[in-house]
């Protein structure tokens, strides 16, 4: 019985789409310097960061790689109204704190959408970065405000979808309730929650009435 309600638990979180590219990598908030960076295990394969930042503060993030890498990152901001405008300046720095990329929005606001299925989330598209990394090393991804401003953005690292390994019963949860948090998106938790109450008492109801219709035979 668990099993199936956890099935169908799945079934309404993911709703038409199973599949999303980016691991999620969770945190502590902590990284906002060089030594506390936030470590990306590997650059290449596709993760997503969720992150708050407030006025005039920077996140840190850092991972080694090889001469000759191709790397890729990107910020995308959730579409909401109060984020329509927002932009913090996203960095690719190298050794001795030596700025590689420096990449900044410049399209017009809001800017390109689009819609990623699993977390049923809209977002707005900013900038990428793609380059080739220069030598062997530890890199650092600096995302910081330039523009007093304060928001949520998601970054992307990596291109290559890898889930092997990963137990997805636990994996696809998490992943859509860290997505609803990131947007504020308490109804879809809500909702979720009594769902699965519901699912979960109908045995203890089913047992109840079993019960208490024996007694009333026995009496």
């Amino acid at each position: 019985m668990k099993k199936s309600i956890f099935f169908i638990f799945l079934l309404i979180i993911v709703s038409v789409d199973l599949a999303f590219g980016h691991k999620l990598i969770s945190h502590d908030d902590s990284h906002r310097d060089l030594e506390s960076a936030l470590e990306i295990p590997d650059h290449k394969i596709s993760w997503a960061i969720y992150e708050n930042l407030g006025t005039n503060e920077a996140k840190f993030y850092t991972f080694e790689a090889k001469k000759g890498d191709s790397f890729y990152a990107s910020i995308v901001i959730p579409k909401i109204q109060e984020l329509e405008n927002y932009e913090p300046t996203l960095l690719l720095v190298g050794e001795n704190n030596f700025i590689i990329e420096k990449t900044i929005y410049e399209k017009g606001f809001p800017g390109n959408e689009f819609y990623e299925p699993f977390g049923q989330v809209t977002y707005w598209e900013r900038q990428e970065l793609r380059t080739e990394i220069p030598n062997d090393g530890i890199y650092f991804i600096v995302v910081i405000d330039e523009k007093n401003q304060s928001g949520k953005y998601s970054l992307a690292v990596g291109t290559i979808e890898d889930f092997s390994g990963e137990n997805m019963l636990t994996l696809l949860p998490k992943a859509w309730f860290d997505t609803k948090l990131f947007v504020n998106d308490y109804i879809s938790i809500t909702i979720i929650f009594v769902i699965l109450i519901a699912l979960f008492s109908i045995p203890a109801f089913v047992i109840f009435k079993k019960r208490n219709k024996k007694l009333k035979s026995l009496s």
